[in-house]
């Protein structure tokens, strides 16, 4: 089977009516975490960016709790599926000003944690990759809210 191209889902999806659609969500949702996760977040935070974060930055803080500290081997692969999932969730919001909170937030979870950045290269590759991240996100924003996350990074000590 070939996968229909984006242009053609959207015209079929506009030529069926609300109830169909309702349930092709539903099929959706039910087959993949991924699906049901962007759902909700298209369903309850469509104009709450805020409380949005704000659920997020919880889930990072449950993330960072269950990080087993007696191996690096274990961080390691921890702090990947945390940045993974951070990830994913900026990538639900498609807004830059949330990716930057988010990513801000990630990175001083990780300078907080005391999680030897500088003994693996990966953990430390990692932390760079998203202060890089970071920056580039912010050079896209307006040059207000630029300079108001570059005080902030340096007032958090993520400016290295």
């Amino acid at each position: 089977m070939k996968t229909a191209s984006v242009a053609r889902l959207k015209a079929e999806l506009e030529s069926l009516p609300s109830a169909e659609i309702r349930d092709i969500c539903m099929k959706l949702a039910r087959y993949r975490t991924e699906s049901k996760e962007l759902l909700t977040y298209l369903l309850f935070y469509p104009g709450d960016e805020e409380s949005y974060i704000h659920a997020v930055k919880e889930e990072i803080d449950v993330l960072f709790g269950e990080i087993n500290t007696s191996h690096l081997y274990f961080v390691r692969k921890t702090v990947r599926k945390i940045a993974r999932v951070t990830n994913k969730y900026i990538r639900f919001s498609g807004n830059r000003q949330t990716e930057v909170e988010l990513r801000l937030y990630l990175s001083l979870k990780l300078k907080q944690s005391r999680i030897p950045l500088d003994q693996g290269s990966a953990l430390g590759n990692l932390y760079a990759g998203q202060l890089q991240k970071i920056r580039k996100a912010i050079s896209l924003l307006h040059e207000d809210l630029q300079h108001d996350y570059q005080v902030e990074m340096a007032k958090l000590g993520l400016d290295e």
